[in-house]
């Protein structure tokens, strides 16, 4: 008879689904490791999604270098852009710039 059920960490899980996908029964891995069958299924889907995943992220490159400059750039920019705007609202005091008088 099996002893109590325990946690397992995500590494000892991984090793169980390593496991069932090297060929070894569902129901040898779970008497093993006192863990029920229906857990490991859900272990071994789980990593099977987050790899499908993983293999669906493009290949990076040059361009992701430049993206990246452009964004924080553009970053840079707005921030400037809402200071100057603050500073400018703070100098009217709530009402808009006075014309200036040509000078001719």
């Amino acid at each position: 008879m099996a002893g109590p059920a325990r946690r397992l960490s995500a590494k000892r899980k991984l090793v169980a689904v390593q496991r069932l996908m090297r060929g070894e029964s569902l129901e040898a891995v779970s008497r093993d490791l006192n863990v029920p069958v229906h857990r490991l299924s859900e272990w071994r889907d789980r990593v099977l999604m987050a790899a499908e995943s993983a293999l669906k992220e493009r290949e990076r490159d040059e361009r992701d270098d430049e993206i990246a400059r452009l964004q924080a750039k553009v970053g840079e920019i707005t921030m400037a852009n809402e200071l100057l705007y603050a500073k400018i609202d703070k100098l009217e005091g709530g009402r808009p710039l006075a014309r200036r008088r040509s000078r001719t």
